[in-house]
């Protein structure tokens, strides 16, 4: 479908007044920064604003900021911000206009226009989705890669810092120079702690730089700025010519910034904010003093599931998640590895495991997602070994059988056997299979996630290789 006209402000009284927002972007003002406003922003935090600021009101605005891509500039700028987010429900898809960004910057650009609007005291809250390589952390260490050249040349007085450390400490900076006013600085990356890993990014920025106000800035931190950590979930994929297709159909504009994605969602914050916030409760996001029991529930059973679901599924023929619940044996093998990964959480405020385990089932049975198994299969020597053999040991330390934890390595095995993988040690993983017996192959295997105590575990090593060698799934 081909429209000549493109959403904006002037043309949003065309749109159906159900697709339009349930708020008046132009009484908006930017009172959040964004860091990173690709899709999953746009699907998520962008969202819950818009649904907080229609509840409450506060004039929430959103300053997304992107920083490399001139993408997001180019599809929103001449639609004032504006954008649809399509949601894929099984039973057809629910398109809606979001108005909760008032402007979109270049970091590199527009470098000047966000660090006036990091020191103004009428923005409040900051939000990163950057994913976890924008952080440029050492990986021996953890703390701030100082010797990387984009660092490097921030700590030099870039005038429009490259890295996003550079960014926040720069506008922190300017921010206690003109007003002092405090901020909370929200990480909604999917590292553990990702709170307290920024705060440490940002602390190390300044301490290693040449600011003759340095001192009085690290105070500064440690008082008035709070780095809350995160879980947040929605499975957001890339946006494709027919979703932008669907897209007009519902609004009979076109929209070049069209975001789509599941009808879950979560978020899950912790509740040290330092400064005023949107009550995003009202778009279910839930305040907690202690968020690590979701990160390991949302690591361990949905992660964890995935990967179940991609290293079976690719061995039964199956191209995405919904293919694998429709199987015969799809649902029971969900419900039964988490509930044996289930045991290996602690207890967690509001959390119901029971009720969380059934929302999987449902989020995976989504025919509109269309989320391809052989994509959750990439880097799975990068990702096994949280997702499953933390809570293997933990399982195993405590005298109880892990028979589904058994079978999903299994799988992975068979899988690294049969099948060519995407993963950074696919070469090895495909040399392990040359030692013989088995037993030896799933020694090495192991040793290449990192699993050496694992490799030498001769009880499990012999459980993995005689459900390998049975060659059946359990039905």
């Amino acid at each position: 479908m081909s429209t000549a006209q493109r959403l904006s402000l002037a043309t949003l009284p065309a749109v159906p007044a159900a697709s339009r927002p349930p708020v008046d972007p132009r009484a908006l003002r930017p009172r959040i920064v964004h860091l990173g406003i690709g899709a999953f922003h746009r699907a998520h935090q962008a969202l819950a604003t818009q649904t907080a600021e229609a509840a409450h009101g506060g004039a929430w605005g959103i300053a997304g900021v992107t920083q490399r891509s001139r993408a997001v500039v180019d599809a929103l700028r001449p639609q004032d911000g504006l954008y649809s987010f399509t949601e894929r429900r099984p039973e057809g898809p629910a398109t809606q206009v979001v108005g909760a960004v008032t402007e979109v910057l270049h970091a590199a650009d527009d470098g000047a226009r966000l660090r006036e609007l990091l020191a103004s005291a009428d923005v409040t809250v900051v939000t990163l989705t950057v994913t976890e390589k924008g952080y440029r952390r050492d990986p021996s260490g953890g703390g701030l890669a100082l010797e990387d050249p984009l660092i490097r040349a921030d700590l030099a007085g870039a005038a429009a810092p490259a890295t996003v450390v550079g960014q926040l400490a720069a506008g922190l900076r300017a921010r206690l120079r003109a007003s002092g006013a405090p901020l909370s600085v929200v990480s909604c990356d999917n590292m553990a702690a990702n709170g307290a890993v920024l705060r440490r990014l940002v602390r190390d920025f300044v301490a290693a730089s040449a600011w003759d106000e340095r001192d009085r800035l690290l105070d500064w931190l440690t008082g008035s700025v709070a780095f809350p950590a995160t879980v947040v979930d929605r499975i957001v994929p890339a946006t494709t010519d027919a979703d932008r297709e669907t897209a007009a159909r519902a609004l009979g504009v076109a929209d070049e910034g069209a975001v789509t994605g599941e009808p879950f969602t979560q978020w899950v914050l912790q509740d040290i904010f330092a400064a005023d916030r949107p009550r995003w409760e009202e778009a279910g996001a839930r305040f907690v003093a202690d968020v690590a029991p979701y990160q390991s529930a949302k690591l361990r059973l949905l992660n964890g599931a995935h990967s179940l679901i991609a290293y079976r599924g690719l061995a039964e023929g199956c191209e995405t998640v919904a293919d694998v619940l429709a199987t015969p044996w799809g649902e029971a093998a969900v419900r039964a590895y988490c509930a044996e990964a289930a045991q290996s959480l602690p207890p967690a405020e509001g959390l119901d495991l029971a009720g969380y385990i059934d929302s999987l089932v449902v989020r995976f049975a989504n025919p509109a997602m269309h989320h391809r198994i052989r994509q959750i299969a990439m880097d799975g020597s990068l990702k096994i070994p949280e997702r499953w053999l933390a809570p293997l040991r933990e399982l195993r330390a405590a005298g109880r059988d892990t028979p589904e934890l058994v079978s999903a390595l299994a799988a992975w095995a068979r899988v690294t056997r049969d099948h060519a993988l995407d993963d950074p040690e696919a070469e090895a993983l495909r040399r392990a299979w040359d030692a013989r017996p088995a037993r030896d192959a799933l020694r090495r295997l192991l040793g290449l996630l990192g699993a050496d105590d694992l490799a030498d575990d001769t009880s499990l090593v012999t459980s993995v290789a005689e459900e390998l060698r049975s060659g059946a799934l359990p039905r």
